[in-house]
């Protein structure tokens, strides 16, 4: 995991279309229409920002994760998401090294991409996605 890049920022919000109008003035419309990740429990809209992407992340129901982010917190940085070859690889180098993870393996996430999460213990208290690349 030594050469990373960095996918995407994910920003928690609790309105999707509201964030959608308030970003496209900084970086215009989304790449797409906005979808669901079922696996995530949430809707997400990608917006590209030179070679990254920030993905604005609305809970799906009250019980998604996002949801229990927002409430706790409220809107902001939810998480950062590094481009990997193999997110199964990139999550047990992190348990290996003694690291905790949320996924045991990798799960469907966002664009058809293979996605999962680190503990936010792992990196001083920030969430951090594996991203298997297009």
């Amino acid at each position: 995991m030594r050469s990373l890049k960095l996918d995407h920022v994910g920003i928690a919000v609790p309105d999707l279309a509201e964030a959608i109008e308030r970003w496209r003035p900084l970086v215009g419309a989304p790449e797409s229409a906005p979808e669901e990740v079922p696996s995530n429990r949430v809707r997400v809209a990608f917006v590209s920002v030179g070679e990254t992407h920030i993905e604005l992340l609305q809970p799906a129901d009250a019980a998604s994760p996002v949801a229990r982010f927002l409430e706790s917190r409220g809107p902001g940085v939810h998480h950062l998401a590094f481009a990997v070859p193999s997110v199964d690889a990139a999550l047990a180098e992190v348990r290996n090294r003694g690291g905790r993870t949320v996924d045991e393996r990798a799960r469907p996430g966002a664009r058809g991409r293979r996605v999962g999460f680190a503990h936010p213990s792992t990196f001083g208290g920030v969430l951090v996605e594996f991203v298997e690349g297009p």
